[in-house]
């Protein structure tokens, strides 16, 4: 295929050049399913004789996705599309951990889960109209059998029907790995952003913390591999608990 022929997997976009594009047609094939998480691409090579391109063009257009994060070099191994988020992570901003100290996975406990109609602000979040249909979970996470955290999340409908279907006993503890099984949903990335106030009546109780104990709140928006937000949450801890490290260089 000469250098200038149209492209396999996507159509040429105007004004990108040409490693840009060969980026967005590899970037079409993650988002399809084509390449899936965790998986290896195929040798830079191959990928230059598929698109008729010189070897340094493919290898541009690669650099553009492992900047973006879609793509990870393993040395000695390959190149292979990164696997979406576990879900684990908001446990960096607390200090909490096992008998031992080691990092631990906390326990789940659905309190509820049910449909609802999304208010403007809230399906605007996932692209929808106002009025949208999402899905409401209230979720407390345990650790040494106390209560840490309480979140909140929305999901939108109905594209996490399936969750919907599941009874929560068969959720597990971890819910991007479920999203991804049932929903086929990807978590990629995720942005937090990290306030502080203090707890309501309500909130203190489900964590047996004091009325107005103050917490720490940590907003998400999580973002699927075509980079639409999938889930917002609010995740609130005992503000005590809170820490934060910055490598700042």
């Amino acid at each position: 295929m000469p250098d200038n022929a149209p492209l396999p997997t996507a159509t040429a976009t105007a004004g990108l050049s040409r490693y840009g594009q060969i980026a967005a047609a590899l970037q079409d094939r993650i988002v399809s399913g084509a390449w899936t998480p965790g998986s290896a691409i195929p040798a830079e090579g191959a990928l230059a004789r598929e698109f008729g391109i010189a070897l340094g063009t493919i290898r541009q257009a690669i650099a553009v996705l492992v900047q973006q994060g879609l793509l990870e070099r393993v040395q000695g191994k390959g190149t292979f599309v990164r696997k979406g988020l576990s879900g684990a992570s908001l446990m960096r901003f607390f200090r909490f951990g096992g008998a031992d100290g080691a990092p631990v996975v906390p326990r789940s406990e659905i309190l509820s889960c049910r449909a609802v109609r999304l208010d403007k602000a809230m399906a605007g979040r996932f692209g929808l109209d106002s009025g949208a249909r999402g899905l409401a979970i209230s979720r407390r996470r345990w650790l040494d059998q106390t209560p840490r955290l309480l979140e909140s999340i929305w999901l939108p409908l109905p594209r996490c029907e399936a969750l919907q279907q599941l009874p929560p006993a068969q959720w597990g503890d971890l819910l991007y790995p479920l999203l991804g099984s049932t929903c086929g949903v990807t978590v990629h990335r995720a942005v937090d952003e990290v306030t502080f106030r203090t707890l309501a009546a309500d909130e203190a109780a489900l964590l047996t913390l004091p009325d107005a104990h103050p917490c720490a709140v940590v907003t998400r928006h999580a973002f699927d591999l075509a980079g639409h937000c999938v889930e917002y949450r609010l995740t609130r801890g005992d503000a005590f608990a809170f820490r934060y490290t910055a490598d700042v260089r």
